[in-house]
């Protein structure tokens, strides 16, 4: 799956670019990519300085390696893969499970990180003590997931992969991807039940 801001044809182009070593071709690959790993980061880490190491992190692994990678139409999946790699890696030297984001404005977050969850952010004015409520069960449960559950559904929830794209980036089979995604989503929603 490419990025919803890349075309096809424009990705490979910069993919070709950037393997000379063209600034303004790696600075359009961060704008178009950077935003979804952060998000994703941000969810699996839980800590937005650490999701941001890990942006930069991903970028550095992309500057070293670009000359080797073989364009075969699946960029995102691969970029993708270094993300969930360098985040598991963080969070087991931690030896701490991700932490669960607080969407209270008065813990201390900044408003860069409401932003960064969309149209969460901003809860209708009729329900914002509701859904912002809502919102941080999901998170807690999120965290009670076993990680590849937990990658899988954030993946392909709130970085719009497929299916496939997601199976490549976790190095996986297909039918791997869609069995975590099927059991994660029954745990969630059970988890989801027990604490209504």
């Amino acid at each position: 799956m490419v990025d919803m801001t890349v075309s096809t044809d424009d990705l490979a182009g910069l993919i070709a670019r950037a393997k000379t070593h063209d600034a303004e071709a790696f600075d359009a690959l961060v704008d178009a990519y950077s935003p979804r790993l952060f998000g994703l980061l941000y969810r699996l880490t839980g800590r937005r300085e650490e999701a941001e190491d890990l942006v930069q992190e991903v970028f550095v692994r992309l500057v070293r390696s670009i000359s080797s990678y073989e364009h075969d139409g699946r960029f995102t999946a691969w970029l993708f893969r270094i993300a969930t790699n360098l985040a598991r890696d963080r969070i087991r030297r931690r030896g701490r499970r991700p932490s669960v984001l607080s969407l209270d404005p008065t813990d201390g977050n900044e408003s860069a990180e409401w932003a960064e969850l969309g149209d969460l952010s901003q809860p209708p004015p009729d329900r914002p003590l509701d859904l912002a409520d809502d919102v941080d069960r999901l998170q807690r449960a999120l965290a009670r997931l076993p990680a590849a559950e937990r990658e899988v559904i954030l993946l392909r929830h709130y970085s719009a992969m497929s299916f496939a794209a997601i199976a490549d980036a976790m190095g996986t089979p297909l039918g791997t991807a869609l069995a975590r995604s099927h059991r994660g989503l029954g745990k969630l929603r059970k988890i989801m039940e027990q604490t209504t």
